[in-house]
């Protein structure tokens, strides 16, 4: 793997339009070469059984519901250098959103996410009763191709949920970004496999030495 870098000049213009709307979408973000990688790396788990149901809540309150969600998933740990390349560009952005706009973010955590024929995520936000620590969502999409009549567009809706604000498709090697707590969002049923990598830039919410609540 190379060393790769994220471009600075793009970065400013993803962060400025973090502030002025909420969300970003940035095409050909991350270099073809390691989405191939990590699409490879994400089909070789499915067939070895590696990829697990996608629940809703954290902790106590977490739970599998598919009138909700249907997507499987894989947490990164740096176990492959593609899953350590992309975790190092993401932590590039962490430190430049920490730079220009003091968030005080100290965790980026994400997982492989495989939504298989009619698969879908009804529409949510990226936040937690009692655990507000995620600051910005991001979505990375892995396939190669995609056509316009597979579905799978992540849908962008407006704080107070009344208006649609952006349909994406999920291009290879593009990058979502959005502010976790204030936009609703909806990933609609596709007709293909879609592979992405879903992820969060985390804050610091401890209270009384108890670092977060667990994941």
């Amino acid at each position: 793997m190379f060393n790769l870098k994220l471009e600075s000049a793009s970065i400013n213009i993803a962060i400025d339009a973090l502030v002025d709307q909420g969300w970003f979408f940035w095409q050909n973000a991350i270099p073809r070469s390691l989405c191939d990688a990590l699409y490879f790396e994400l089909q070789q788990r499915q067939q070895d059984g590696e990829l697990q149901q996608a629940g809703i809540g954290r902790g106590q309150e977490h739970q599998l519901n598919q009138r909700i969600r249907r997507d499987a998933i894989h947490w990164l740990e740096r176990q492959t250098p593609a899953q350590a390349q992309y975790l190092d560009l993401m932590q590039q952005l962490q430190l430049e959103l920490n730079r220009q706009l003091f968030m005080g973010l100290f965790e980026y955590e994400a997982h492989f996410a495989l939504y298989s024929p009619g698969d879908f995520y009804k529409k949510h936000r990226d936040s937690f009763r009692g655990a507000a620590n995620r600051m910005v969502t991001s979505v990375t999409y892995l396939n190669p191709t995609w056509q316009t009549d597979w579905g799978g567009e992540l849908v962008l809706y407006n704080e107070e949920d009344t208006q649609e604000l952006a349909r994406l498709m999920p291009q290879s090697g593009a990058l979502a970004l959005f502010m976790s707590e204030q936009l609703p969002h909806e990933v609609l049923p596709t007709q293909q496999d879609r592979a992405s990598i879903a992820g969060w830039f985390r804050c610091n919410t401890s209270t009384h030495g108890i670092v977060n609540p667990p994941s």
